[in-house]
């Protein structure tokens, strides 16, 4: 069922005393799960009644972290907070105001795929094939990101810490994909997996990946070590693969960079760590992906660090998407990531040991 008819079957079968009903059990929910309980405010979210509601999002919440997706937005968060005494504190930066109209780099993070950043032109060659790719964004010369970000999702399942979201492109060209997004909060750490099954009847390269919005700080630090990295030229595709240079190597935890970075990193071990030190908190980013995408335009109060399985117009590089990270799924065939982001006080996991991430497996491709 499309998000529009689930819209339209719930505006006809709803009654006001069915929809105050449903709204005090959900409250009661997210009480139960939450103390002290969340209470919608000028930069929170509306808590959505159930199900795909147009005009709000969905609240997921522990005594450790709370969430608020909206399905209508691409399937994307508006928030992801830190509880601590009381108060919630921002991971990922909060989207101000979210609505039916809201531009989806205003979100705190995004779905990639079918494929994640620029394709050159629009056009790419595949087995024997000449691929055309429509531009997807006015202000954007390369489609990009794919279709994920820009479509409605359908809420398949949901509870108080779970919710997992599906996006039907079967008739999309010249991508045609099924796709399942799920959220979970599992004590301290936020999970997301997504999964992309061709619908097509070909071949096709498909690629996964992550667009979070991290708060950024004047002592915001990062490690992120990385080979090397595809330099850019002035329209961001990659030109060049170079050694990571001793500035952006982030080998240990370096300050961020002063300068614009925007650029696909590889060789990367998959696993992350961001330090607010005057906050004494840390986020590990643990994927099953073998790039990042590091994008930190200076004098900003965020950086985006993306995981992805491939790196920028990756189908136009030398040996094409399945040489670069990309996985060639034929009909029928689906392809899964796991990225896991975990919370922590500053400390706490050097004296516990840090825990080995559960996303070191690579990605599957199966048949259905």
């Amino acid at each position: 069922m499309t998000a529009a008819r689930t819209e339209q079957r719930l505006r006809s079968t709803s009654t006001p005393a069915a929809n105050t009903a449903a709204a005090n059990a959900r409250r009661s929910r997210l009480a139960a799960a939450t103390e002290p309980p969340i209470r919608p405010g000028p930069s929170t979210a509306v808590v959505a009644i159930g199900g795909t509601d147009v005009e709000g999002c969905i609240t997921l919440a522990n005594a450790h972290l709370k969430l608020d997706v909206a399905p209508m937005l691409g399937g994307g968060i508006t928030r992801f907070d830190w509880r601590h005494e009381g108060a919630l504190v921002p991971i990922f930066r909060p989207c101000p105001e979210p609505g039916p109209g809201t531009d989806p780099n205003l979100l705190a993070c995004y779905p990639l795929l079918p494929y994640s950043n620029r394709i050159r032109n629009g056009h790419f060659h595949f087995s024997g094939r000449a691929i055309d790719v429509p531009r997807n964004r006015e202000d954007e010369p390369c489609p990009l990101h794919g279709d994920g970000w820009l479509g409605a999702w359908d809420v398949e399942e949901e509870t108080a810490t779970r919710v997992r979201l599906s996006l039907d492109r079967s008739n999309g060209k010249p991508y045609s994909f099924r796709a399942s997004q799920t959220y979970s909060l599992e004590d301290a750490t936020l999970v997301v997996t997504l999964g992309i099954e061709n619908t097509g009847d070909a071949a096709m390269p498909f690629g996964l990946g992550l667009h979070p919005f991290l708060m950024r700080e004047a002592d915001t630090e990062l490690s992120a070590a990385a080979g090397g990295l595809w330099l850019c030229g002035d329209d961001w595709l990659p030109v060049r693969h170079v050694p990571a240079p001793p500035a952006w190597q982030f080998g240990v935890a370096y300050p961020m960079p002063s300068s614009m970075v925007n650029n696909a990193f590889t060789g990367w071990s998959g696993r992350t760590s961001v330090l607010w030190p005057k906050r004494r908190l840390s986020l590990t980013i643990a994927a099953d992906t073998d790039y990042y995408v590091l994008y930190a335009p200076p004098g900003e109060d965020f950086f985006c660090f993306e995981p992805v399985d491939h790196p920028i117009n990756a189908v136009n590089l030398p040996g094409g998407g399945e040489a670069n990270g990309m996985t060639v799924l034929a009909p029928g065939e689906r392809l899964s990531r796991e990225f896991r982001f975990t919370v922590e006080r500053t400390g706490e996991a050097a004296r516990r040991g840090r825990p080995r991430s559960k996303a070191g497996t690579k990605a599957r491709a199966a048949s259905k």
